[in-house]
């Protein structure tokens, strides 16, 4: 556990200082090191408790960072009730408990890394299955340091901390005694991520403690990128959410196994394969399901998203996955002229046709095919009448059928920010079926699509069309 001194709010300029102490890091080490002579799960909290959650709201421009020095920034914070906030999570976080947060990636729920009674409470919240590693999110490289073992960073991380830390990517490393089996599920390493988001890092800077976190929703379903969507998953399970606004990556960070020669993508993400590839020492990094597979380490994952099938909202998923274009073959790029449909959006016109002599009747699309840059992405009924931000008419689909837009196929990170947020959306909206129009797997699209194809039931692939 890591000492800290106490906030001075009157501050118009609030600096959080805080000292590491051997005494605390000895009682953490203490702490963890029983929990480690149990078997994993042996340290359960008290029975789930109903809880009154609080929603309270950040603006994350009050908080700032002047020097982008990484080793042991502290945050600048110009509003007190910011402060008031990231105080009140910090202490709810220092007691055991758990608090929604917002990242840059997902909103994640997040309780102290080093207390494995508390790392159980996001278990029991999201009804997450125990073989479920979490990731660790540090504010500083001290802090991670404190966490691995010989407190040593492996030199092969050099480059890709460099380069992007604070941010979407996630590192394993060899962990220390101080990190419980619940965090890790018993693997000898542990996945930790520096995050780039204000509030996050300012929230494990307040607490003085490394925090656990995965996604803050009912485990399967779609990744919350609103507090809102936090809320409607969690409210009554959890103690606080803090809502910082709308998450900028929209999907999960990326997962690296620098340990592994070759190293490994294991799950793709906000930073992606082809930035990774640039990096001195990364040069032959493979992606886990696209370069190579591993059936022991999908048994007995290291990260999360690795075994289980996530992502999924209630209704069924169908995926069409993305036919390329004879423009597409021409220019060499997925990067093709600008077009209101693709291949893609006929096969999903077909099926629907097919599901309604099945008796569906209501059908929602996430479009990747045109873009309203103007409006912004929304829902629209294809009848002509809006039901979100943007209003499009199409009267080749009668109102029977939703769409969503997620933006241009040629933006595969716009499409990232907003798969998920669309897939709740429609969810919402009581349809039978949600249609996915596939994209290339070039940059983001390599983690949207691998994002889709775990949430799908059924995948049309491009063999089964006739648009070969």
């Amino acid at each position: 556990m890591f000492s800290r001194t106490a906030l001075q709010l009157p501050l118009i300029i609030h600096r959080l200082t805080r000292s590491f102490t051997s005494s605390a890091m000895a009682n953490s080490s203490a702490a963890a090191a029983t929990n480690n002579s149990t078997a994993i799960g042996v340290s359960q909290p008290s029975p789930a408790a109903t809880f009154n959650t609080l929603l309270e709201t950040i603006d994350p421009a009050t908080i700032t960072y002047s020097c982008t020095d990484i080793e042991d920034p502290i945050p600048e914070i110009s509003q007190l009730h910011t402060r008031l906030v990231l105080e009140q999570a910090a202490q709810i976080l220092r007691e055991g408990q758990v608090v929604g947060m917002p990242t840059e990636t997902v909103y994640g729920l997040a309780s102290n890394a080093l207390d494995p009674v508390a790392a159980q409470r996001i278990f029991m919240a999201k009804n997450r299955p125990q073989d479920n590693p979490l990731i660790v999110h540090v504010s500083s490289l001290k802090m991670l340091r404190s966490i691995l073992r010989e407190n040593k960073i492996p030199a092969v991380y050099s480059d890709l901390i460099r380069a992007y830390w604070p941010g979407p990517l996630t590192l394993l490393f060899p962990r220390s005694d101080l990190i419980p089996d619940e965090i890790t599920c018993g693997q000898a390493t542990v996945a930790v991520r520096f995050p780039s988001h204000p509030i996050t890092r300012a929230l494990i800077t307040a607490c003085d403690r490394p925090l656990a976190a995965p996604s803050a929703n009912s485990s399967g379903k779609p990744s919350p990128t609103l507090a809102s969507h936090v809320m409607d998953d969690l409210k009554g399970k959890i103690p606080m959410v803090i809502d910082g606004g709308q998450c900028s990556f929209g999907i999960e960070s990326t997962v690296v196994d620098g340990l592994r020669v070759p190293p490994a993508i294991l799950r793709p993400g906000g930073v992606t394969f082809e930035q990774i590839r640039q990096v001195l020492g990364m040069e032959q990094v493979q992606v886990y399901k696209k370069h190579f597979t591993d059936a022991a380490m999908e048994q007995a994952p290291t990260t999360p998203g690795m075994k289980y099938r996530h992502y999924s909202p209630e209704a069924e998923v169908v995926l069409v996955e993305y036919i390329r274009t004879e423009a597409q073959e021409i220019n060499g790029s997925r990067l093709g002229p600008l077009s209101a449909t693709t291949p893609q959006y006929g096969v999903i016109l077909k099926e629907i046709e097919k599901l309604k002599k099945e008796g569906k009747k209501r059908f929602g699309i996430l479009r990747t095919s045109f873009a309203l840059p103007s409006l912004g992405a929304g829902a629209v009924n294809t009848s002509g009448r809006s039901s979100g931000a943007v209003d499009c008419a199409n009267s080749s689909v009668d109102e029977s059928v939703i769409e969503f837009p997620l933006g241009q196929s040629s933006k595969p990170d716009d499409v990232a920010r907003e798969l998920f947020r669309g897939l709740r959306f429609l969810d919402g909206q009581n349809v039978d079926c949600i249609f996915v129009e596939g994209i290339s797997e070039e940059e983001e699209g390599l983690a949207v699509m691998n994002r889709v194809r775990k949430a799908a039931s059924r995948t049309i692939s491009s063999e089964l069309t006739e648009f070969l």
